[in-house]
């Protein structure tokens, strides 16, 4: 299997992409999977990490908290739902759907209590991915970004890659867009000599063009897309072929576990896999259950898969895996029989990487506000750089010099750490 990949786009700002004069579907338009960054040396065992990667299970369209992971079986039947409880296990109440999930709550740290004042999805998703609030006057990176930043990478592979595709606000913002998630993608069968020959091609004709401004981190780009290319590595950790058989799933969420999992192995960093989905306006208790799979059986599949596979394999300990979307969904079910936005409760779930099983946080009884342990956003996000042995409080420079924090405030969520 030959691969490429190519970069989010930039957002709105231009400049933002750190190439001044060509795009980054310039620059990987040779059709080659690039990387993240030449940063810095490995820095997590001088930082004392807790995990040295991170798995993001992204689920995109924010997936009722009524009905995954805080259930409310004693309330009307308008805002409890159609869902019965899976076994309970130290009183955690997880749909009937999602059995496997259940089983490993034991090895899991359930936030039942996250809020946030952003419903719209663009904002909200931005929220969720950089730890801080939109603003029209910076371009935030995301943690996959700055993650890449901050441990820096061979070049074999990227040390943020999105499956199978990055969301809105996954890109690198401020810090520049060698840093953005890359999008594996399959290429039609190339031979080695002819991508050596594009190689010498690109470079050539780099020499003589007068349009395409030439710098050195564009350079870097093109060198660093063809030798993962070319890397044994690279392919290998790509070919799911080697996988004679999996319990993932044979659909796109299991698929992208599973590759997540091969790319941590292989090196990579950090993994973003988004699953598409999870807005539920209308038929919310159909759309979640049905399907091939439905949403919460392909979950439940995936994810169990996933956290038994890293633990088996011995990379669970130093893998985070976190599992949330932007917000959560209304308690009280509308007249098409789904649920609206709703960003005052959410739920997430973290395993592996040092965290503590626990359960933080309560809701309401009508699952509407926190009710106990209110957890913002920022503490989240805190949370997930201080397990990776970054810094929450560090700041990085914007192009213009100006020092701006990872993460808007917060505090590190204890009780999991």
């Amino acid at each position: 299997m030959e691969i490429h990949g190519h970069a989010r786009p930039e957002r709105s700002n231009a400049k933002r992409c750190g190439v001044e004069g060509c795009t980054r579907r310039d620059i990987l338009k040779i059709g080659a999977l690039g990387i993240g960054s030449l940063a810095l040396p490995d820095l997590l065992a001088a930082q004392g990490a807790k995990a040295k990667n991170c798995i993001l299970i992204w689920l995109q369209g924010g997936p009722s908290h009524l009905d995954l992971f805080d259930l409310k079986p004693d309330a009307p039947i308008e805002i409890r739902g159609e869902f019965k409880t899976a076994k309970s296990i130290d009183g955690v109440r997880i749909s009937e759907h999602l059995p496997r999930i259940a089983a490993r709550m034991k090895k899991l740290a359930l936030i039942r209590s996250l809020t946030s004042p952003e419903g719209n999805h663009d904002r909200a998703t931005h929220y969720l991915l950089t730890g801080h609030r939109p603003s029209p006057a910076v371009a935030y990176p995301s943690m996959g970004a700055v993650c890449a930043k901050e441990f820096g990478v061979g070049r074999e592979l990227p040390s943020n890659i999105a499956l199978p595709r990055a969301p809105e606000y996954a890109d690198a913002g401020h810090l520049g867009a060698a840093f953005n998630p890359y999008e594996p993608a399959p290429l039609p069968s190339i031979s080695f000599d002819r991508l050596r020959r594009r190689e010498a091609m690109v470079k050539k004709l780099d020499e003589l063009s007068d349009a395409v401004e030439k710098t050195p981190a564009r350079d870097s780009f093109y060198d660093q897309a063809f030798s993962i290319l070319l890397s044994d590595k690279a392919r290998t950790a790509f070919d799911l072929s080697k996988e004679k058989a999996n319990d993932y799933g044979h659909h796109e969420l299991g698929r992208s576990c599973l590759l997540a999992r091969r790319l941590i192995e292989a090196g990579t960093r950090f993994v973003t896999v988004t699953d598409n989905g999870w807005d539920t306006h209308d038929n919310i208790f159909k759309r979640l259950r049905d399907g091939f799979p439905g949403k919460l059986p392909g979950l439940d599949q995936a994810y169990g898969a996933l956290i038994d596979d890293l633990d088996q394999r011995g990379l669970l300990k130093e893998t985070l895996v976190v599992l949330m979307g932007e917000f959560g969904r209304t308690p009280k079910l509308n007249s098409a029989g789904g649920r609206d936005h709703w960003p005052r409760i959410n739920s997430v779930v973290l395993a592996g990487g040092g965290v503590r099983p626990n359960v933080v946080g309560t809701s309401d009884a009508f699952g509407e506000l926190p009710d106990e342990r209110p957890v913002q956003v920022e503490d989240l996000i805190a949370t997930i750089y201080s397990l990776l042995g970054i810094d929450p409080s560090k700041k990085l420079s914007s192009p213009g010099g100006r020092p701006l924090p990872i993460v808007d405030g917060g505090d590190v969520i204890k009780e999991i750490v």
